[in-house]
């Protein structure tokens, strides 16, 4: 494992939990963690959406077993209210969540759909210098044959908010090709102080929907609006493309598995094994098997029954190719 540097220290983790799918997903990222990590000193917290403002419905985790399991895991839940996305568009939790964490302490935050599969607290974060997932495919901007192009999309963009772009370019890809721009996944991402990159996250999520520059006409906003922020707010706080080594998260410590059928087609495994260990306790059976697509693909086992499917050395070019493959066979489910 890699030094950690100086500026290195023990940190927070955060994720976001409420009722349906998350609440199971975050049993199964607090139990990796304590698993693959039992030496991991900061705090874990969950932050909850609660009923009111932009959440009408009640989002809360109202299951009394999932609670209790929650706290034996050493999970911190704390409520927020979101004031300015909620329920119609859920991403945006992850942006307003971040007010409950302890200003000017380091955080890293994780989406729910994340299994831990190694030593966290030993990943060298360089929290002054925060960066994101590069786990992701090419899906914004979508530029039209007469254009703009890639160039003038991501350029409007740092322009609006005084920002340069060229430091960000990668000169090795082509003109005009979206590995060119910095773009990332918001699956994860870290700062040395949640209170900071809150604001600003906030900030160019709500000035980027409420007056998109003229070159974003055509452009889909949703569900990609935290994408489309998450590279300037980075690049405004002194980040960059990658300022952690390659194979660590999204690699060797982290896996960001999205459904469960895609994990088992795709995922090492290492990772496979993780998921199964963690989910065997029957404290951990008794609260997961209540949810369908853990119930099926773990516990009666139809998760090897995708991954039969697949030559985890020669997987499909794209995403949706695997997708596919998989409700062909009749086991997809999310």
């Amino acid at each position: 494992m890699a030094k950690r540097p100086e500026n290195s220290k023990d940190f927070n983790v955060m994720i976001v939990g409420q009722a349906g799918r998350l609440q199971y997903e975050a049993v199964l990222f607090a139990a990796s963690l304590r698993h693959a990590d039992p030496g991991f000193k900061g705090r874990l917290i969950l932050a909850e959406p609660q009923q009111g403002g932009k959440w009408p419905n009640n989002p809360t985790i109202r299951n009394p077993e999932i609670r209790a399991l929650l706290e034996m895991l050493d999970v911190e839940i704390r409520p927020f209210e979101a004031r300015h996305f909620g329920e119609g568009y859920p991403p945006g939790n992850k942006i307003e969540a971040l007010q409950v964490l302890p200003e000017g302490e380091p955080f890293v935050f994780f989406d729910t759909d994340t299994l831990v599969t190694g030593a966290l607290s030993q990943v060298p974060f360089d929290f002054d210098r925060p960066c994101a997932s590069l786990r992701r495919e090419g899906t914004w901007p979508e530029p039209e044959l007469y254009g703009p192009g890639y160039a003038e999309i991501w350029g409007a963009l740092y322009d609006k908010f005084d920002l340069d772009i060229t430091p960000t370019i990668d000169e090795s890809e082509p003109e005009e090709f979206w590995r060119r721009f910095m773009y990332f996944n918001a699956g994860w991402f870290f700062y040395s102080c949640p209170k900071a990159f809150g604001a600003r996250f906030l900030e160019y999520t709500l000035a980027i929907r409420q007056d998109p520059p003229k070159e974003l006409i055509g452009q889909a906003l949703f569900p990609w609006l935290d994408q489309i922020a998450l590279p300037l707010v980075i690049h405004s706080l002194g980040g960059a493309r990658r300022t952690i080594p390659e194979g660590l998260l999204d690699g060797d410590v982290t896996c960001h598995y999205r459904v469960f059928p895609l994990l088992y087609a795709r995922e090492t495994d290492r990772v496979v094994d993780i998921l199964e260990t963690v989910s065997a306790p029957n404290k951990i059976k008794k609260v997961l098997k209540a949810y369908e697509p853990i119930k099926k693909m773990v516990y009666q086992r139809k998760g090897h029954k995708v991954r039969a499917l697949f030559d985890r050395e020669h997987l499909p070019g794209r995403e949706q190719m695997i997708r596919n493959q998989i409700k062909k066979a009749n086991l997809w489910m999310r």
